[in-house]
């Protein structure tokens, strides 16, 4: 390990994308490959001027990278679905700046998948000591209060914890298949009642003549994710100063391009033409995942946005033999429609003696009330049966 050199990188352009490519793998979490990474700093979505400073780290053996730490310095908390308020106003108690801190996640996108990334036959294990030793180096050299990693990949998490990180669950939503043939067999998995209440909204879209089409391949093109950011922009908009707009139209118009149009699918909600949508929702994919991101519509629609962003994909997700959907953070409305509550791993690490000792306690506690929580929650699901087994493994895209 002597021969080996860390490297602060401000830039993913810093790091050829073959050399990046052979650590993260072309059948990964598409969210952490570098096309995505990189689409989103050079359209400007992530960059310095909106408080997302690139700093991902780099180990290499004279000119071969071997390991890389996706990570970023940010001014403000905003894009991250963790909320951590409650560090910030610690932070202020204790007279520290909590800004500027260091945060590892893929920006703007709360998908499970954080880890460190090795070259094949390394040692993982000596290579994470090496890499938290390079960022705790840096947090003190820079005056950085802590460094923070989010929706983390539960199989990478105890290399990190054994390292010091400190664990804090936060919950989300996953549909999973279950091994159900189709729509119909989807439907049966609900008592009487929440069955009849899926199928009544699906018919209220029915009855107002509107259609649901799934865009995928070559007919997606710059003019329909065009459309699609502007229904994103203004959806945004909707919600005044709670609706931030992280994403840039040049970011859209990008997705576009062949080498990742093949992980994109877009749900059109249409009277006749697929290509003139009243309503869409953009969605990432890849053999057994399907990640639901971003919506909006023209029009105020009674049922649409189920429509929209849940039954067609879960249709849709059955239709291609998709194991699990993430449909994204937020909405107690989704365990109605079958949306499985799950624990979320974020690792933290502080440079304060005082934040580190407090916070530890803290987390202690709220772990067993967020652990009781989704407990409670799926003990609430409506479905005939007794609560589903969910599993916290890592997400793999090689997965049976």
């Amino acid at each position: 390990m002597l021969s080996l050199v860390s490297r602060w990188h401000k830039s993913i352009n810093e790091i050829p994308e073959q050399h990046w490519n052979n650590l993260i793998g072309h059948q990964s979490n598409p969210f952490y490959q570098w096309k995505w990474l990189h689409k989103l700093e050079n359209s400007g979505s992530i960059s310095p001027k909106q408080g997302w400073h690139p700093r991902h780290l780099g180990i290499w053996r004279r000119d071969i990278l071997i390991a890389v730490a996706p990570l970023y310095l940010k001014g403000h908390s905003y894009g991250e679905f963790i909320f951590d308020q409650v560090f910030v106003r610690l932070a202020v108690e204790l007279g520290i700046y909590y800004y500027p801190k260091l945060l590892g996640m893929s920006p703007l996108s709360p998908v499970d998948g954080y880890q460190f990334f090795y070259a094949p036959k390394e040692d993982s294990k000596a290579l994470t000591i090496i890499m938290m030793d390079a960022i705790d180096r840096f947090a003190f050299e820079n005056g950085i209060s802590s460094c923070n990693f989010l929706y983390v990949d539960p199989a990478w998490s105890s290399l990190a914890k054994a390292s010091g990180c400190a664990e804090w669950l936060n919950q989300k939503s996953l549909w999973s298949s279950s091994n159900n043939a189709n729509f119909s067999d989807y439907l049966k998995r609900f008592n009487s009642n929440q069955r009849r209440n899926i199928k009544r909204e699906r018919k209220v879209i029915k009855d107002a003549g509107i259609k649901v089409s799934a865009i995928t391949g070559n007919k997606i093109n710059k003019e329909l994710l065009t459309v699609m950011h502007d229904f994103y922009e203004d959806h945004c908009q909707r919600w005044g100063p709670w609706g931030s707009k992280y994403l840039s139209c040049s970011f859209f118009e990008q997705l576009s391009n062949l080498d990742q149009r093949d992980q994109i699918v877009l749900f059109s909600a249409h009277h006749l033409d697929p290509q003139d949508p009243i309503a869409m929702s953009l969605c990432i994919k890849d053999k057994n995942m399907l990640w639901g991101r971003y919506w909006g519509s023209k029009e105020e629609i009674n049922c649409l946005h189920f429509e929209v962003c849940y039954y067609s994909p879960i249709a849709w997700a059955l239709d291609q033999g998709i194991t699990h959907f993430d449909p994204g953070a937020g909405g107690n409305h989704k365990s109605r429609r079958g949306f499985v509550a799950k624990s979320t791993i974020s690792l933290h690490r502080w440079y304060d003696k005082r934040m580190e000792v407090l916070i530890s306690a803290w987390l202690d506690k709220v772990n067993t009330i967020t652990s009781q929580e989704i407990e409670a929650a799926n003990n609430q699901l409506p479905f005939k049966t007794s609560k589903p087994r969910l599993s916290n493994e890592s997400y793999s895209s090689n997965e049976s």
